[in-house]
């Protein structure tokens, strides 16, 4: 197929982008690449880019392509915080934008990473794709608008498909830290404190970006009838982890450490459990292959290989909302967060 990738250029993208070329997909990006200064170890895997904001495609560059894959947008809580009305303007209004361009110039299908933060302050007990959202966040309000206002576009020609992912995981070469197991495992690796910011409480489904990657891949080439307009969580059902279990984890993992609890740390209001068994049941071909050892046991080996400093990961070379203020202060980005003429775009 010919695919487009919108955010082929950050944590997830530069995985993603790769496991179709292996493929044999013809892949073209679409990025403003605002980390382009973040990369981390080894360089990307090159392929044809638009450079362009999500908020400022046109329809000739959706023409001639089978399927979008839509990961662009302000990646995470704080960011989403930021400003949130830029928020809503990216990764609502500008993603339903990019689905209706999509289907008038005659994309089939359009997968859309949405997220299980579309559940917010669920409590104890597990969700499914049928339960209440409640988000609590812009970032995840965001994520249930786009469900909502791209489902009435779907037909007998176009195909949405929302992929409500756990909490990514897993080194890329746009590495985030904002991540809680990459996060917990850089503390643990560079200062020797498994760094517990809340009370350790929360529930939280985790996911390596690989298998989210596979759902992408598996929901791409489904049968329209399998997928056509809805929700599917991604992960793994006994992937759901109290923060203090997968701090136990990376205590295991890294050599020497001890967990430490941030004396202003409390409740998250962020906590749900996710039932992941519908994706798998509908789309056999999604096999995912991770879990939390499995993944700690990679960030630590690469941490050590590349001798990753506390400096570097808490600075705003790989913190996204740290990378994003630094640009804005230097008058990189305009405050749309949009870059500046003459000023890396």
């Amino acid at each position: 197929m010919r695919i487009m990738v919108t955010g082929s250029q950050g944590y997830i993208g530069t995985v993603l982008v790769p496991m179709l070329l292996e493929l044999g997909h013809d892949v073209v990006g679409l990025d403003s690449d605002l980390y382009e200064q973040c990369t981390f170890g080894n360089g990307m895997v090159s392929i044809p880019v638009i450079r362009k904001d999500i908020r400022d495609v046109e329809r000739t560059d959706l023409e001639g392509f089978d399927a979008v894959l839509h990961l662009a947008g302000l990646s995470n809580d704080p960011l989403g915080d930021l400003n949130p009305e830029l928020t809503f303007e990216i990764n609502h209004r500008a993603s339903v934008r990019l689905a209706r361009l999509a289907k008038e110039v005659g994309v089939k299908r359009y997968i859309f990473a949405s997220s299980c933060s579309n559940y917010g302050a669920a409590g104890e007990n597990m969700v499914n794709e049928e339960s209440q959202l409640n988000p609590v966040t812009p970032y995840g309000v965001a994520k249930v608008l786009v469900e909502r206002d791209v489902a009435p576009l779907a037909d007998d020609d176009f195909t949405p498909v929302y992929l409500r992912n756990a909490t990514a995981y897993g080194v890329s070469p746009r590495l985030r830290f904002d991540l809680v197991l990459n996060n917990l495992v850089a503390w643990a690796y560079t200062t020797g404190l498994v760094y517990i910011k809340s009370d350790g409480t929360p529930w939280r489904p985790i996911v390596h970006i690989r298998d989210i990657s596979r759902a992408f891949i598996a929901t791409l080439n489904a049968p329209k009838e399998k997928v056509h307009n809805q929700a599917f969580n991604v992960g793994v059902n006994t992937e759901n982890y109290r923060i203090r279990e997968i701090a136990d984890v990376v205590k295991e993992t890294v050599p020497g450490c001890r967990i430490e609890y941030a004396a202003d740390g409390g409740p998250d209001k962020r906590c749900y459990r996710v039932e992941c068994s519908k994706l798998p049941k509908a789309v056999p071909e999604f096999k995912p292959e991770w879990d939390v050892r499995k993944g700690a046991r990679e960030l630590y080996e690469t941490y050590k290989r590349i001798g990753l400093t506390l400096e570097e990961f808490e600075g705003p070379k790989y913190q996204r909302i740290g990378h994003i203020k630094h640009l804005l202060s230097t008058g990189k980005l305009d405050p749309s967060l949009r870059f500046n003429t003459g000023n890396g775009q």
